[in-house]
C-alpha cells in the first residue's frame, strides 16, 4: 500500500519539478540563442544575426519632428526590453545620435546606458552587446581624439568598455590617425572589436591592412544596404567584406520604413524622409511591395520580416533596423529562424532592380 503524501511534501515536489522544467527551458533557450549568433568578422565577438539600431532614440530632428517626450522615452525603453526578451542583444548607437554630442541634452548613448542599467538591476545576468561610433568631426585630429571620444561615450553609456567601436564615417583630414586610434582602444582594453562605417572599397582595404599590421582584425563595415539600395553590391564593398572576412552591418535595412508597406503615394513619410521617398518613387515601388506581401503571406510573415530575411540570406550581413517601440522590436525578431528560397531571393532582387534606386546619404562612397 502506498504511503500517503502530505500536502507540504507534494508542494515541495511540485516546486522542484517546476524549477527543473524552467532550468531546462532556460538552457535550451540559451543554446538556441547561441546558435543564432555569428562572429563579427575575424574578431572573437559574437552577435545576434540581427541587431537594433538606436538612431531614433533621443532624436529631435530626423525621426521625431523636433519633439522628444516621455511617451517616446517609454516607447524606446519598451523596444529595448522587447528586443532582449526576443533574443536580440546587439544594439547600435553613436555619439551624434539624438543631440549633437549630447551637450546637456538627451542622447541615444545616454538612453541606451540607462536602459541597460535598469534591466541589469532586475536581471544581472542579462547579456547586451553595445556598438557605438566615433564622429570624424573637423576639429578632431590624430589617434588621441578617437580614444578621448570613446571615453566620453563610455561615460554616457555608463560602461567601462564597449563591444564594438566604429569610425562613423571617413574624414578627409586624418584617417590614418583614426585607424591608429581604433588599435589603441583595443590595446587599452576599452573595446572588444573595432569597425568602420560608410567606407568604400579602397578605404576599407587600407583600414584592414593598417590594423592587420598590429594583429587587430577589422570586424565590420556599417553601410546603407537594403533590397532597394544595393550600392554595397554594385560598388564592390560587399565583395570586399566577404573576401577579407569583414562583417557587413546593414543600416536602414527596411529603407527607413519604405519597404514595410506603411507608406503609400497618398501617405508618404514626413520630414527629411519625404524628400527621399517621394510619392513618385512610392508609386514605382508598389509592384515590389505587392510581391513582398504575397511571399510573406506564404510564410505567415510581414513585409518587414521578409525584407530583413532577404538581407540575412545574403550571408555575412547583420541588419540593424531601428526600433521605436516594443511592437516593432518584436516584429523584427520574426525575421529570424527561417529563410526565403533561393528563387524568392533572386526574384525580389530582379523586381527591385526595376525600381530606380533611392539616393543614399552624402557620406556614402567617400
Amino acid at each position: 500500500m502506498a504511503l500517503p503524501i502530505s500536502s507540504s511534501s507534494f508542494s515541495l515536489f511540485h516546486q522542484r519539478r517546476v524549477l527543473k522544467i524552467r532550468a531546462v527551458a532556460s538552457e535550451e533557450f540559451a543554446l538556441k540563442a547561441e546558435e543564432d549568433k555569428v562572429k563579427l568578422g575575424g574578431s572573437d565577438l559574437k552577435v545576434t544575426k540581427l541587431g537594433i539600431g538606436a538612431w531614433s532614440w533621443g532624436d529631435t530632428s530626423y525621426w521625431n519632428n523636433f519633439e522628444w517626450d516621455d511617451r517616446k522615452l517609454k516607447a524606446a525603453n519598451g523596444a529595448f526590453n522587447a528586443s532582449i526578451d526576443s533574443g536580440i542583444t546587439l544594439f547600435d548607437t553613436a555619439e551624434v545620435y539624438g543631440s549633437r554630442l549630447s551637450f546637456g541634452a538627451v542622447n541615444s548613448e545616454t538612453l541606451l546606458g540607462r536602459f541597460i542599467r535598469e534591466r541589469k538591476e532586475k536581471d544581472p545576468s542579462v547579456e547586451v552587446v553595445v556598438a557605438t561610433k566615433f564622429a570624424a568631426l573637423p576639429w578632431r585630429f590624430g589617434r588621441g581624439s578617437v580614444v578621448s571620444a570613446l571615453k566620453e561615450s563610455l561615460c554616457r553609456l555608463n560602461l567601462s568598455s564597449v563591444d564594438l567601436y566604429q569610425l562613423h564615417w571617413p574624414g578627409v583630414w586624418g584617417n590614418e590617425g583614426y585607424i591608429d586610434g581604433l588599435g589603441d582602444a583595443v590595446e587599452q582594453g576599452l573595446v572588444k572589436a573595432v569597425g568602420v562605417s560608410n567606407y568604400n572599397e579602397r578605404r576599407l582595404r587600407d583600414a584592414y591592412d593598417k590594423l592587420k599590421k598590429r594583429g587587430i582584425p577589422l570586424a565590420s563595415n556599417q553601410v546603407n544596404y537594403s533590397l532597394i539600395y544595393r550600392v554595397p553590391e554594385e560598388s564592390g564593398v560587399k565583395a570586399t567584406c566577404d573576401e577579407l572576412g569583414i562583417s557587413l552591418i546593414a543600416y536602414s535595412p527596411i529603407a527607413q520604413g519604405a519597404l514595410t508597406g506603411k507608406y503609400t503615394p497618398e501617405n508618404p513619410p514626413s520630414g527629411p524622409r519625404g524628400r527621399i521617398y517621394t510619392p513618385e518613387f512610392l508609386t514605382r515601388l508598389q509592384p515590389l511591395l505587392n510581391r513582398i506581401t504575397e511571399i510573406g503571406q506564404n510564410y505567415s510573415k510581414t513585409p518587414t520580416q521578409v525584407v530583413l530575411n532577404w538581407l540575412i540570406a545574403q550571408e555575412n550581413v547583420v541588419p540593424i533596423p531601428g526600433a521605436k517601440n516594443a511592437e516593432q522590436a518584436k516584429e523584427f525578431a520574426g525575421a529570424l529562424g527561417w529563410r526565403l528560397t533561393d528563387e524568392e531571393i533572386a526574384e525580389l532582387r530582379s523586381l527591385a532592380s526595376e525600381t530606380k534606386p533611392v539616393t543614399g546619404f552624402p557620406v556614402e562612397n567617400l
